[in-house]
């Protein structure tokens, strides 16, 4: 059963990788562009494609496509301490985007499937993603308070918080110290915690 579930987890992440071969690139262009200040909320709902979040230099919330970025539209939508982030309409290959948010901020991402990568940021996440890899830099496990880290068919690498797994529903639940509170969830694919 193991092997089975493996090579059906093999056979997406192939064929993900197979979707983003590089056939059309443009430059990086910045597409929404807002004030933002550190503290608050990012609600993001990202169609398919390469993510990579990082911490802004400045007090901004920016999203920048390059790629293969065919119809994809970008909105950032600020309220007070909370923001509503869209990526739609992505092309089915080689589409990218940087997300910069404030070093401090509570992270809801929605993932249809593709690659996440996430630098460390600070505070609470949640996060979900259908299928494909998920990378994430937790910083310093001390700032966690709880750790639910769940891949359906896949594989699992949470070395910072004692666990790694492969095969069906692997799971990694741990409590420490801190506040924040780390929730992440891949349907299909591989998932890395890093420090």
């Amino acid at each position: 059963m193991k092997t089975g579930v493996l090579i059906v987890v093999a056979g997406v992440v192939a064929l993900w990788g197979c979707s983003t071969s590089k056939t059309v690139n443009s430059a990086p262009v910045v597409v929404a562009d807002q004030a933002f200040a550190a503290g608050g909320s990012v609600e993001m709902t990202l169609s398919g494609g390469g993510y990579r979040i990082i911490p802004a230099a400045d007090g901004h919330l920016r999203v920048t496509f390059d790629g293969n970025t065919g119809d994809a539209r970008g909105t950032v939508t600020p309220s007070g301490d909370h923001a509503v982030l869209q990526v739609k309409d992505t092309p089915s290959s080689n589409f990218h985007a940087t997300i910069e948010v404030p070093k401090t901020t509570d992270l809801v991402v929605r993932l249809s499937g593709g690659q996440l990568d996430m630098d460390p940021i600070t505070g609470n996440k949640d996060i979900d993603s259908q299928a494909g890899e998920v990378k994430i830099q937790v910083g310093d496990p001390s700032d966690y308070a709880s750790v639910d880290a769940t891949v359906d068919a896949g594989n699992l690498d949470a070395a910072p918080f004692g666990g790694t797994h492969s095969g069906v529903d692997s799971h990694v639940k741990w409590t420490g110290p801190g506040k924040n509170k780390l929730r992440v969830r891949l349907e299909a694919g591989n998932m890395k915690l890093t420090r």
